[in-house]
């Protein structure tokens, strides 16, 4: 298995220590790049590719919101796993808005940081119970439970087949097998859902499937 290549953006070295050495015990991450703000991180970038992100809010420079919507622009493969303090619901709400693939709060244990980062690097997203339960709030104090599809998308069968299995948390290895469909073909539907929608990723189609009572 091909090592995953992570960068950790935080403003204090020993934070950044105490990840690292609670990304140790598993010998399929390995960090190449370490920044202090954002506009280290994306200078950063141009030399070293990575995997994934492990990205703080609060930085001097160029803060954590700001630099997660560089990397999704400049770097679309890039998956950012936010690690912070703030449990704010408008934080969790507008970092996932931005393209985030994930949040995480700095009280986490290793072992889920660790689980995340090999989330979001085969789905494409982590959704934990703070992200669930800010999406489901955002969700019941916009009065939008039922389901209002866009009259002008049209979802084929499949369509919405693979979407409930993405919702699920399964790969594209993983929802092949079950539709009898090639990880390439799936992958393509996936692409298709994202340009039907007009979301950014896969965790913007998980939100458009909550707000719709896709699932």
């Amino acid at each position: 298995m091909e090592k995953i290549k992570i960068a950790i953006a935080d403003d204090y070295a020993i934070f950044r220590e105490g990840l690292k050495v609670g990304l140790k015990p598993d010998k399929n991450l390995q960090v190449v790049l370490e920044a202090g703000n954002g506009e280290e991180l994306i200078a950063g970038l141009e030399k070293q590719p990575v995997d994934v992100i492990l990205m703080d809010l609060k930085m001097p420079v160029m803060d954590g919101i700001e630099a997660t919507r560089e990397v999704k622009k400049r770097f679309e493969s890039i998956k950012v796993l936010a690690v912070t303090m703030y449990d704010d619901d408008k934080f969790i709400i507008h970092l996932m808005e931005s393209g985030a693939n994930g949040y995480l709060l700095k009280n986490t244990e290793p072992e889920e940081i660790r689980a995340a980062i090999h989330t979001v690097h085969g789905n494409g997203y982590y959704f934990n119970d703070i992200v669930n339960k800010a999406l489901l709030k955002k969700l019941v104090l916009k009065g939008n439970i039922k389901p209002s599809f866009n009259q002008q998308i049209e979802f084929t069968e499949r369509d919405l087949e693979v979407l409930k299995l993405i919702c699920n948390e399964k790969t594209a290895v993983e929802i092949g097998k079950e539709i009898f469909l090639s990880p390439r073909s799936v992958e393509g539907i996936r692409q298709r859902l994202i340009e039907k929608i007009g979301v950014r990723n896969t965790a913007g189609l998980v939100m458009f499937a909550v707000k719709n009572g896709i699932v």
